[in-house]
């Protein structure tokens, strides 16, 4: 295996940085802070412009036809400027999810206006009081040719923007999933805070008609939801690095006793475990998104890679804001968005002790250990 990135997927990484530090400046986020919703609609155009919207989406919809590590490469570019643009919600959530589950009908009615940067998608996954996200008590009752869809959904990232939702819910031949576009009148959207000011809402469905249910592929449900842990995590290693960056240059100009406190030994000490904890993140991220491109298995390696993410990157962000001293959690400076964002992504869809559980149920007695074959 090589995890080493393509020549294309080090240009989306290039791209995308360039576009983010040019407009997700800490003035500008700050602004946005300070409004209704933390979203950059023109910023989302220059994404579309960029052709970045659709560098995991096929050609015959107007995509580049990359891969799941290419979407993967643009996440990590958003955590590392936590960038206010619902990448994470509208490329993985929605619109690669249609791309592999729906019928060529479906693509080509919701996937160009994603390229095209028209378009806002997202998924809902998660209910209120309800770990298994594999067995949603969200019904859907067939009706015709469409489908009527009831329950709650919580915490449903960008749904408050998004123009449709990919919904999970248990049909009479079991979970599958379902395409409810935001202006049926059986969907109510209720925004609520979040730790990292990002847009999420709760979304409740009463009678909701879903004209699409994505049924190509084996397992559907299954396969988003391990998709979305490794974009979550994909999220994390930019976060992660960009505190700790912060923190390498903060530790090498500040002094104390005549010279950098970068320079004693037990801040030296703390950093190097969390460049540790950053680089066990990465490697269990491009691991499990490296099977995915391969069509292989990855859900136990998606609950390692979303531990590390949860457990590292609060590490890392924690001991980021202390070697920072009474700065490190000043709002108005830069690190602190990293903290929170690193606390958002920690507890989003399982925290690291839900991972261990997930992964501890696996293991009964008599099962074959030796990982996927």
């Amino acid at each position: 295996m090589d995890f080493s990135f393509t020549e294309e997927q080090e240009t989306i990484g290039k791209v995308a940085r360039q576009l983010f530090e040019h407009r997700a400046t800490p003035e500008h986020l700050f602004e946005l802070e300070s409004g209704d919703i933390r979203y950059d609609p023109a910023l989302w155009q220059e994404l579309a412009s960029s052709d970045l919207l659709g560098v995991a989406l096929p050609e015959s919809v107007g995509g580049t036809g990359g891969g799941f590590v290419d979407l993967g490469v643009l996440l990590a570019e958003v955590g590392w400027s936590v960038a206010p643009v619902p990448v994470y919600a509208t490329l993985l959530l929605g619109a690669d999810t249609i791309a592999r589950h729906g019928d060529p009908a479906t693509r080509r009615h919701y996937l160009p206006g994603v390229v095209d940067g028209s378009r806002i998608l997202t998924a809902a996954i998660t209910e209120a009081g309800r770990s298994e996200p594999l067995a949603p008590a969200t019904t859907a009752r067939a009706d015709g040719d469409s489908w009527r869809l009831n329950g709650a959904k919580t915490l449903v990232p960008a749904a408050q923007l998004a123009h449709a939702v990919v919904v999970t819910a248990t049909a009479d031949d079991g979970p599958g999933l379902f395409v409810v576009d935001a202006d049926d009148p059986g969907v109510r959207v209720t925004p609520v805070q979040t730790t990292n000011g990002e847009p999420y809402a709760d979304v409740e469905f009463r009678d909701a008609r879903a004209r699409h249910r994505l049924t190509v592929g084996d397992n559907p449900v299954e396969s988003l939801h391990t998709r979305a842990l490794i974009g979550l995590c994909a999220m994390q290693i930019g976060v992660a690095e960009r505190a700790l960056r912060l923190a390498a240059s903060y530790t090498s100009q500040r002094e104390q006793f005549g010279r950098p406190i970068g320079s004693f030994q037990a801040v030296q000490q703390r950093m190097a475990d969390a460049f540790i904890d950053t680089e066990a993140i990465r490697w269990t991220t491009w691991y499990a998104a490296w099977l995915v491109d391969k069509g292989r298995p990855a859900q136990r390696e998606a609950a390692i890679a979303k531990f590390w993410a949860a457990e590292a990157g609060a590490r890392v962000t924690a001991t980021a804001q202390q070697v920072h001293g009474g700065i490190g959690i000043d709002i108005t400076y830069p690190l602190s968005r990293y903290f929170l964002w690193a606390k958002q992504i920690e507890l989003t869809l399982g925290s690291a002790s839900h991972q261990l559980a997930r992964l501890g149920s696996t293991y009964r007695a008599g099962e074959n250990l030796e990982g996927n074959q």
